[in-house]
């Protein structure tokens, strides 16, 4: 089987590692008949969790062993440095040399960007990868990115990100996807210097159907199919997002047994279910790289799984290559003014 049906897992990542990605990734096999894994780990501690797994499961089941953990607290050079021969390093390495189509981790967020850019590279002409997060909506689910990759953005890189969730949304059978720009009203002067100046270009894309700002309040209501705003806020949104989910989730099992006799109330509670939504993607990169949240459930870490196997079996960086070279080259004098 090709390296691209075959996905590298990090399975010491995360605040609970093994008990939570080992499972995860047995289902992901269970449910996917073609699909195999690269568990990345300390195979003295995996392998007692892979008894009594199937045969037909274990031999789409590959194990690399890696027993070093990342330091915590250090300043991001110094976690690249020590961080070669961690599980995450060793799989997004896979990713690299081609043995594998996608990586999925849950371990820290600034290795992972540092391992990705330092091991895949970007893409031509982006200038640095953003984290794309899925959020339900009344209609369809809605993409927001950057959602923490990179807290202070120019317009140019908002424009990036514009060019890049429109090829994944696109990818995931929305044509045509409506792109906004999070802001703090809907009022053409109000915004960030960067807000304005990307607001400015996306306007005037002929390749991007733009819609204009979209308030805090809208996120929810399926108004626009992509979202773009810089990491500071859109990791302040999901994490918040994420909140006020897990609240009503819980008030929701506080009721368990309305929850179980009412199909509406239970259709409600599992759309709400942030473990759906778990699995964000690290797009601009040269291959594809999933972050799970951290604190991901066992069922979490599956959907992120799942997500990577929507990358490969799509394309995503390729696509998102080919599109951004095209309308960034079609559309450069409109980003004559943006930082670099």
């Amino acid at each position: 089987m090709s390296a691209s049906r075959r996905i590298a897992v990090d399975a010491m990542g995360g605040d609970s590692g093994i008990t939570v990605t080992v499972p995860a990734s047995i289902r992901a096999l269970q449910k996917h008949g073609d699909l195999q894994l690269d568990l990345v780990g300390d195979k003295n501690l995996i392998s007692p969790l892979l008894q009594g797994v199937p045969q037909s499961v274990i031999s789409r089941l590959g194990l690399v062993h890696s027993d070093q953990r990342i330091p915590t607290g250090k300043r991001p050079q110094s976690i690249l440095r020590a961080s070669r021969g961690s599980s995450l390093y060793v799989a997004v390495d896979h990713v690299k040399q081609g043995k594998v189509g996608a990586m999925v981790s849950a371990g820290d967020t600034g290795a992972l960007l540092l391992a990705g850019r330092h091991l895949l590279k970007t893409l031509d002409g982006i200038n640095k990868p953003a984290i794309l997060a899925t959020l339900p909506s009344v209609t369809e689910p809605s993409y927001l990115l950057d959602v923490g990759a990179n807290p202070d953005c120019d317009c140019k890189q908002l424009f990036e990100f514009a060019v890049m969730g429109t090829v994944l949304a696109e990818s995931l059978g929305r044509p045509d996807p409506m792109v906004g720009l999070l802001n703090i009203g809907s009022e053409d002067y109000k915004g960030s210097s960067a807000v304005l100046q990307a607001a400015a270009a996306l306007e005037q894309c002929a390749d991007l159907n733009y819609i204009g700002f979209i308030e805090a309040n809208e996120l929810f209501e399926g108004t626009a199919d992509v979202v773009v705003c810089d990491g500071f806020v859109g990791n302040v949104t999901i994490k918040s997002s994420a909140g006020v989910a897990n609240v009503v989730s819980k008030l929701l099992d506080g009721a368990k047994l309305i929850v179980e006799k009412d199909p509406l109330i239970s259709s409600l509670s599992a759309q709400l279910n942030p473990q759906r939504f778990n699995g964000a993607s690290l797009l601009g990169l040269q291959g594809s790289v999933v972050k799970s949240h951290g604190n991901a459930t066992a069922e979490g870490f599956f959907y992120a799984i799942e997500q990577a196997i929507r990358e490969i079996d799509h394309g995503i960086p390729q696509l998102i290559g080919k599109r951004v070279a095209d309308i960034m080259s079609s559309n450069r004098g409109l980003l004559t003014g943006s930082k670099n």
